[in-house]
């Protein structure tokens, strides 16, 4: 893939990190909560409906981790525009360090707040941006 494609598809993945950090923040407000509250029923398993999300502590943290990752979608559409083509091993090494660190502490939180499978979920993000920035297998001379 060369670096152009890898721009494209950083910024796709951005974008996806974007709209998921717009949609949690949306849900901080009870009208435009709907679509947060059944993946919180469909991650704290089973899906009963008791995940109303309406307390104002679980609001303003919604808000929070919302615009959280929308500056990290942000960050990395930056990224992917201005670094990219001149520091692709730099960009991929922020990115993932990035991700990894992420992943790690929103996971073990996930699991200690007794929903394991929001750990399961971020693999998603995860496996998205590996795709991004995988290597195609060298030829063996």
């Amino acid at each position: 893939m060369d670096i152009a494609t890898k721009q494209t598809w950083l910024k796709a993945a951005s974008a996806v990190v974007i709209g998921f950090g717009l949609l949690l923040a949306a849900g901080a407000w009870p009208p435009l909560a709907g679509p947060v509250m059944i993946l919180a029923d469909l991650l704290i398993w089973p899906m009963d409906g008791l995940q109303t999300l309406a307390l104002p502590e679980t609001r303003v943290f919604m808000a929070i981790s919302g615009g959280v990752m929308v500056g990290w979608g942000v960050t990395l559409w930056k990224l992917a525009d201005y670094l990219m083509p001149e520091h692709l091993a730099a960009v991929r090494s922020i990115t993932m360090t990035g991700l990894y660190s992420w992943f790690v502490v929103d996971s073990i939180g996930s699991i200690a707040a007794g929903v394991p499978l929001n750990a399961l979920a971020n693999l998603t993000f995860v496996i998205l941006f590996l795709l991004v920035f995988r290597s195609p297998r060298q030829a063996h001379a």
